[in-house]
């Protein structure tokens, strides 16, 4: 069955959710600012046992804020956001789970097999989650990198993530194109991702109610399970509880 997944996306050091397209150099457009810091967050998923979350770091600046999340329900959370080779095994050890993987695969724009194994050598399949989210293209869905802001060549499709599948422990995919719009899931992708789910998935993207739960266990035959950010009340949204989800998981 479809699962509620938490997330802790923050930005300059603090806890937001934004748009997920509009990330830049520049900045962002932000729908929310808590009041609350990462390690409050992750303090309260850890009470209500919602494993499975993952904390993104979104630019630079937000080291101090990954770490207390971290220190704060110690492998209790996956972490993602310029992650690489060189410190995958620092996040692990300071209480992720898991480290979440993008752009780090790519080199000019290509995805690398050899820059996967670099990961895999630091971390194991086992503590590897694949990210691929992706931005819908003329011939289907796209990994984007770089703050999802370059369209790679790698598409999200059938024979990709039958591959991929054999050398991590999960995928995580934001539909970049709808994230943080609150205007309803991609329903095709979704599909997809169900359709081809060989090991663990979470999508995020568009959630806006307890009602997008229902709909993405039909869609992905419950093989996909499910992130929302800004319709949440605990990020300032109002179409959906932290109540009701925390009551979807335990049915």
């Amino acid at each position: 069955m479809t699962q509620f997944r938490p997330c802790i996306d923050l930005h300059e050091g603090k806890v937001k959710q934004i748009v997920g397209g509009s990330l830049n150099d520049q900045g962002a457009t932000t729908n929310f600012v808590s009041q609350h810091d990462s390690a409050y967050y992750a303090q309260l998923y850890k009470a209500h046992n919602l494993s499975g979350g993952h904390v993104i770091a979104l630019g630079k600046g937000n080291d101090e804020a990954v770490l207390h999340a971290l220190a704060a329900w110690p492998n209790g959370l996956q972490f993602g956001g310029g992650v690489n080779h060189t410190n995958a095994a620092r996040f692990l050890q300071a209480g992720a789970s898991h480290v979440i993987v993008t752009s780090a695969l790519f080199a000019g724009g290509q995805f690398s097999f050899e820059k996967l194994a670099q990961i895999k050598r630091e971390t194991g399949a086992d503590k590897l989650i694949l990210d691929l989210s992706c931005r819908r293209t003329k011939t289907g869905w796209n990994i984007t990198t770089n703050r999802w802001q370059t369209i790679t060549d790698t598409q999200v499709n059938a024979e990709n993530l039958k591959e991929l599948s054999q050398h991590c422990s999960e995928f995580l995919i934001h539909a970049a194109d709808v994230e943080g719009l609150q205007a309803g899931i991609d329903e095709e992708l979704v599909t997809l991702l169900g359709q081809h789910a060989h090991i663990p998935m979470t999508y995020a993207g568009g959630a806006r109610a307890l009602a997008d739960l229902q709909r993405v266990d039909e869609l992905s035959n419950g093989k996909v399970d499910l992130t929302i950010g800004s319709a949440l009340d605990i990020f300032g949204g109002s179409g959906v509880t932290l109540d009701e989800c925390i009551a979807w998981n335990r049915r």
